[in-house]
């Protein structure tokens, strides 16, 4: 049973420093910029032994509700609403401000179990801020610096006392749960019907095992102001991420778990990343940064495009980009219901695709409108038929029949007056489908008969959307020894 833990405070008192801390990696970013972070971003916290979900949210402020600093409000007071045990953190050196007061005064309101934290208290000059926090009414603070992880021992004794106690209130309300679904007439419940394969991992789709079942992670990326946190957002059902009219709200990556069709997907909202010419300030660079990194991470990728805005070179720079990692990749073009002339447009936008994205031949293209939940079925039923395609194994039989198909259909040129031969032909790996060929002189194999193998495997085999890697490598037919004394 997993308890939720929120840090909480007003901005710059070292709320995502703990966070980082507590989880154990450097998930959300740090900056002597107050404001940094604007979502509320999840993690797996650990004190020692005790385990949790621990939450890390935007400071604090008193604010409009229609403002940047208003909508970041919005998301703490949601994420105070769904935790169970609360961190309010204050910085001992600045002592009790105006804003703590504040925050104090809605947590007792919130009802939730709040355990004080006076950050920066390494010495004496956060003594006055220590005997000032007593004024909160929660208690004793507990003393501790995030940057330098002092103060983690008491804060376990604390936090573990909470949890434990939020913990009971948990499992009476699943007892008091249970009790009352056992008093329903079973004819009212419903029927469950689903098949497994004998080992439970899911079913040979001709290609290899494909397991449905499995986490999906798919990250959605794009130029800023895209509709990539609108997207999410209206995925999810609920007001998950922060959104807005202003270009760059989002700072942190995300991870979003969502349910889809019975499937987890956890959707990662990223930063818009600029031209690298563009990006100056340090908080971009390290949004664009961590944006990146997501990539690396995803099995999927969303290149989220405005449709009334033709492909553009950063457009094209994030898609070779997502190729180079190796990712199964999918183009939405959002914004879709302020297109006029829907046909034409679209029809242009193919063939820009084709054009420009050669590496890429056949990567989906789904038009959608973030803002209304348009076509988001069709955004993820291609989504997970390109993740397919991402895992596709060959057997070696049927390549080496393609091969020899392709060689003799266009055999490769003579190079200073000796034949190209191949002589044989696997698959290394998926994620992405890999192969290697075994030439008699590979480095000698024009890069253009390489392009025609590529293209060829591509389309004979359907792995449209998805990088291949392909290597060539000297030598003869590694299994040939084996296959004569099978014969013998």
């Amino acid at each position: 049973m997993s308890v939720s833990v929120a840090i909480v405070g007003r901005p710059n008192v070292g709320k995502s420093t703990l966070f980082n801390r507590l989880v154990g990696k450097k998930l959300a970013l740090v900056d002597d910029t107050p404001g940094v972070t604007r979502d509320r971003r999840e993690g797996e916290g650990r004190i020692g032994d005790l385990a949790f979900t621990l939450i890390d949210t935007a400071g604090y402020e008193d604010a409009d509700d229609a403002t940047l600093e208003g909508r970041m409000r919005q998301q703490t007071e949601a994420a105070i609403q769904t935790a169970d045990v609360i961190l309010l953190m204050i910085d001992a050196r600045a002592g009790v401000t105006p804003m703590d007061e504040h925050f104090a005064k809605l947590l007792r309101k919130a009802n939730k179990r709040v355990t004080l934290l006076a950050n920066k208290a390494e010495g004496r000059a956060a003594d006055a801020g220590l005997y000032e926090a007593f004024k909160l009414g929660f208690g004793e603070p507990v003393a501790l610096s995030a940057e330098h992880g002092l103060g983690l021992a008491d804060l376990y004794n604390i936090v573990a006392t909470a949890i434990e106690k939020a913990a009971e209130d948990l499992e009476a309300g699943h007892e008091e749960f249970e009790k009352a679904v056992s008093q329903l007439d079973e004819s009212m419940m419903p029927e469950i019907n689903v098949e497994l394969d004998e080992d439970g991992k899911g079913v040979e789709d001709g290609k290899g095992t494909y397991d449905p079942t499995r986490f999906l992670n798919v990250a959605i990326v794009g130029r800023p102001n895209a509709g990539k946190s609108t997207l999410i957002n209206k995925m999810v059902g609920e007001e998950r991420v922060l959104t807005g009219p202003e270009a760059g709200i989002t700072r942190d990556a995300i991870m979003v778990p969502w349910d889809w069709h019975g499937r987890t997907i956890n959707l990662v909202d990223t930063a818009g990343i600029r031209k690298r010419a563009k990006v100056q300030e340090k908080l971009e660079k390290l949004s664009v940064a961590d944006a990146l990194r997501s990539i690396q991470y995803a099995e999927v990728v969303v290149l989220m495009l405005d449709a009334t805005i033709p492909f553009e070179k950063q457009d094209l720079q994030l898609a070779d980009l997502v190729e180079r990692e190796g990712r199964a990749m999918v183009i939405a073009l959002n914004k879709w219901d302020l297109v006029k002339d829907k046909q034409e447009h679209l029809k242009s936008m193919k063939e820009a695709c084709a054009r420009l994205l050669p590496q890429l031949k056949g990567v989906p293209l789904v038009t959608l409108s973030g803002l209304r939940g348009k076509n988001i079925d069709r955004l993820m039923e291609a989504v997970l038929k390109v993740e397919k395609t991402w895992n596709s194994r060959i057997s070696t039989a049927r390549l080496n029949r393609w091969l020899t198909g392709m060689t003799e259909s266009h055999p490769p040129p003579a190079v200073s007056g000796r034949r190209l031969r191949f002589r044989y032909m696997t698959q290394a790996k998926t994620r992405p489908p890999s192969f290697i060929i075994f030439s008699s002189r590979p480095d000698a194999v024009p890069k253009s008969y390489e392009r025609y193998l590529t293209n060829g495997l591509r389309e004979a085999f359907n792995l449209d959307g998805v990088p291949i890697r392909m290597w060539l490598r000297g030598g003869d037919n590694p299994y040939h020894d084996k296959e004569k004394a099978k014969r013998w």
